[in-house]
């Protein structure tokens, strides 16, 4: 099915004076002065579990000659999940339990593990699966009844041989898939220490296989441990499964950041969320994603969290155009709410004036918009600077200072947790620790490409 069938961008002039509602079909027009370059989309009646509000960066763009605006896509976390407690899970819990990991890693991993055993309901399935050079199942899918039995086997793990990330990962998604019920938040929490080492070991066939997981509804967090795992290679599975990455720098914050993630799960309101776009026959999209030949190209964005927003930032350039309101693009929002189990999809419609009236189109840009641009742009900067530091081409000092620069705009826009991981990068700089400093941006930069915040 086409997925913006409903709303055809190529359906060019759109009637009505400025100010006229242009809104999506998906709510009421209840003001009658409403800004067409402020779209609201709402999904089912009662509370929707995600809303979609869509910004303009300018009232108006320059008609009959050449032009690029952004459009500021803003989805805010809500509806009938958080009103009904916390989310039921679908958990697999991965472990490399490799030779490097003997000792302190592998003791408090069975202890972050514990605990997160200790925070399930019966309403929660777990599984767990760990991987060495031998891939096995430790406990199969199933709802968390008898918390004891699970704790023991957790802690008669022992350390192995070799590193089968790639068989770890595909034992776990049969597991989670054997349980994949509408309405549970579903998650695998991949920790490791080191870099593949058996089995399928090249980086594109593992980021590839990330992918295929977040296919079948299934998202990844990546946890990494010690000096010697590929950050580049956890972070590119995390954004392409959809999940999260953290990197640890010292064993005993193990449990901490288990716990951590497992709060984020706990409240996730809407998941599997995609957006399809369609661009009007003489719009390209310079980002975030590059459009196949007809115009289409599609977002798979993370799980959301009640009381979080995520932005996504459209880049778009025109074609001469003729004067008067034009629909640029017409979207589908599609997403599972976790409240009710429910598939819902919503219309988005980018709508923009086309002037010759140059005041008008060399306007100051809405703020939100530009802030959501200078993120994207911080995002752009720490990827820079860790490419930098890797390949050489930037010294300490030169890394430093741009990460001071890249510091100061996080701070700006509001980024604190990003900011304080900038700090931390820094000081492992500083005390001449690059490799700590790049997992550490590595994790700043995955979560600046999602564009979340708390509302």
């Amino acid at each position: 099915m086409d997925p913006t069938q409903r709303i055809d961008p190529n359906r060019t002039m759109l009637t009505g004076a400025p100010g006229t509602d242009l809104r999506t079909q998906m709510m009421a027009a209840q003001d009658p002065l409403a800004d067409p370059n402020r779209t609201s989309a709402m999904g089912a009646m009662g509370g929707p579990a995600l809303v979609a509000e869509i910004v303009a960066g300018r009232e108006a763009t320059m008609a009959n000659g050449p032009a690029r605006e952004q459009f500021l896509i803003e989805f805010t976390a809500g509806g009938s999940a958080a009103m009904g407690g916390r989310t039921p899970l679908n958990l697999c819990l991965v472990i490399d339990r490799s030779g490097s990991m003997e000792g302190p890693p592998l003791d408090y991993v069975k202890q972050a593990c514990c605990h997160v055993v200790d925070l399930l309901s019966p309403n929660d399935v777990l599984s767990i699966v760990t991987f060495e050079e031998v891939v096995e199942v430790l406990m199969p899918a199933q709802c968390v009844t008898n918390k004891q039995p699970i704790k023991d086997g957790i802690n008669r793990l022992m350390p192995g041989n070799t590193t089968d990330l790639h068989g770890g990962m595909s034992l776990a998604l049969q597991q989670v898939l054997a349980q994949n019920e509408p309405g549970r938040a579903t998650r695998m929490i991949v920790f490791t220490d080191g870099d593949p080492t058996a089995g399928i070991k090249d980086h594109p066939s593992l980021v590839s296989h990330a992918g295929d997981v977040r296919s079948r509804g299934v998202t990844i967090t990546f946890i990494g441990f010690g000096p010697d795992y590929n950050e580049e290679l956890l972070a590119s599975m995390a954004k392409r499964s959809g999940g999260n990455y953290y990197y640890i720098h010292r064993p005993e914050l193990i449990p901490e950041v288990f716990r951590t993630e497992l709060d984020k799960l706990m409240t996730v309101s809407a998941r599997n969320v995609r957006v399809d776009m369609k661009l009007a026959r003489w719009v390209s999209a310079r980002a975030p994603q590059a459009a196949t030949s007809g115009g289409e190209f599609s977002l798979s964005l993370a799980d959301m969290e009640r009381g979080t927003s995520l932005q996504q930032v459209l880049d778009l350039e025109f074609s001469n155009h003729p004067l008067g309101f034009y629909r640029v693009a017409a979207g589908r929002l599609t997403y599972e709410d976790c409240g009710t189990g429910k598939t819902e999809t919503v219309d988005l419609d980018f709508v923009i004036e086309f002037t010759a009236d140059s005041a008008r189109y060399a306007a100051p840009v809405n703020p939100r918009v530009q802030q959501a641009a200078q993120i994207v742009m911080a995002s752009r900067a720490v990827e820079q600077t860790i490419m930098g530091m890797k390949t050489g081409q930037l010294t300490q000092a030169g890394a430093i200072q741009e990460l001071q620069k890249t510091q100061a705009l996080l701070l700006q826009q509001g980024k604190t947790g990003e900011a304080q991981e900038v700090t931390l990068a820094l000081r492992a700089l500083q005390s001449g620790d690059q490799g700590q400093a790049e997992k550490t941006l590595m994790g700043t930069m995955v979560s600046l490409d999602q564009g979340k915040k708390t509302t």
